[in-house]
């Protein structure tokens, strides 16, 4: 049942912003994530269709009131709800100024959407560690090729698909059941679709519900079963929501959380979250042990051969920034997208296929790139930070659980 009660001057900032990002989702339909509150609300919002320079207008003056709140004293969970929301609305007026025609380089849209500056990586960076990739991948010639050739070993076949996810399910949500406490009544679907610009999507229904969307468009590894049933389901994106529901708004009633506005500093928090819950859930040597006994048979694959493959992944896995250099380069127009997608080639060695699709994540997504592996590596360091280090297992779920329940942003993550 949802806290009942009296409404607080930050409820009402509260109420503001979800009427806010509901207009904007009528602007901007990638905007709005997840939305499980009154429906009568979004009927309201839909029947009002207000313009941007009206939601601009109204943004500017919840704004204006959320910074005139003072910090509640001796309460930090009520600390960070109100930064939580004052950077959120800050967020939103950028992206409705976006909306508006303002153009932001590759680092100010970070900045100004996402709360954190991103990280430069220089082409020497990744030049090095392909070096290290190429003496211990077998065959000859170009690496990008070589990497290709070794990886299409390892594809799950169409027919294998359901049942080697299940199977990453199952030992995911066993996993992440041992630490964290989960909502009895939690579940989610699982379907397969085409014709998407990303790999893997949750879409959180609320009542800690879930539906998840898995692209069969491009080829699927074997590495991306544990990773997707992580990443979208446990400890990722349908725990971090169902956690969300069940502290922030079923027993604090605050209200902003059952609205999800993409393009903010929330996203940063549920994909780094999502994307260390895979090493949460799966630890090095048991994840390659799973594989091996369980996965790689499952797809019909020779378990003794899971050993070397993520070894070689964890070596790829260092590439992740490259990503992010051919969006800067995409956005800020150093790049064509020919160009964009040939570094993608080359530098994270994606198949010419997926680097193309990948482009077309830039032209809807744009910035948010950097929520996966930059997101990745400041929850990596503040839940160590506080304790929460590999040798300290207990600890680290234990703090991993604490900011899947919290309104915590991606500029306190660095605040240690």
């Amino acid at each position: 049942m949802i806290n009942t009660r009296p409404l607080t001057d930050m409820d009402q900032v509260a109420a503001s912003y979800i009427k806010l990002v509901l207009s904007v989702g009528l602007q901007d339909p990638d905007y709005v994530d997840a939305y499980y509150g009154p429906p009568e609300l979004r009927a309201q919002v839909d029947a009002e269709q207000p313009s941007l320079d009206m939601i601009r207008e109204s943004a500017s003056a919840a704004l204006s009131r959320a910074r005139s709140l003072a910090p509640p004293p001796n309460d930090e969970m009520l600390s960070l709800r109100l930064q939580y929301l004052t950077r959120q609305l800050e967020s939103l007026v950028a992206r409705v100024e976006m909306l508006q025609g303002t153009k932001l380089s590759f680092d100010e849209e970070a900045k100004a959407l996402y709360d954190v500056l991103p990280p430069l990586h220089p082409e020497e960076y990744f030049k090095e560690i392909l070096e290290e990739l190429g003496s211990v991948l077998p065959g000859q010639g170009p690496i990008p090729r070589r990497y290709e050739s070794y990886k299409s070993g390892f594809i799950i076949s169409r027919g294998r698909l359901n049942a080697v996810f299940h199977a990453a399910v199952e030992e995911s949500r066993e996993r992440t059941r041992r630490h964290l406490t989960l909502p009895g009544n939690e579940s989610f679907v699982i379907e397969y679709v085409t014709k998407k610009s990303w790999s893997g999507y949750n879409w959180y229904k609320g009542s800690s519900h879930s539906l998840i969307q898995i692209n069969t468009d491009l080829p699927i590894y074997i590495d991306r079963a544990v990773d997707l049933a992580s990443h979208e389901g446990y400890p990722g994106h349908h725990v971090y929501n169902a956690l969300l529901e069940r502290h922030l708004v079923r027993e604090r009633g605050w209200m902003e959380f059952t609205v999800y506005a993409l393009f903010s500093p929330q996203s940063l928090i549920a994909e780094g979250t999502a994307n260390f819950g895979i090493d949460m859930a799966f630890p090095e040597a048991e994840r390659v042990g799973f594989e091996r006994e369980v996965l790689f048979p499952a797809a019909g694959m020779d378990g003794n051969r899971a050993e070397d493959y993520y070894r070689i992944h964890a070596l790829v896995a260092r590439l992740n920034y490259a990503g992010n250099e051919a969006a800067r380069g995409y956005l800020n127009g150093s790049m064509t997208r020919e160009q964009a997608a040939e570094w993608l080639v080359n530098y994270a060695l994606m198949s010419p296929e997926r680097a193309q699709q990948r482009t077309r994540f830039f032209d809807q997504y744009r910035s948010y790139v950097i929520n996966y592996n930059l997101g990745q590596d400041l929850v990596k360091r503040y839940i160590e930070s506080r304790g929460g280090t590999a040798d300290n297992p207990e600890k680290r779920w234990e703090e991993f659980g604490k900011l899947l329940s919290s309104p915590r942003l991606p500029s306190g993550l660095k605040e240690v």
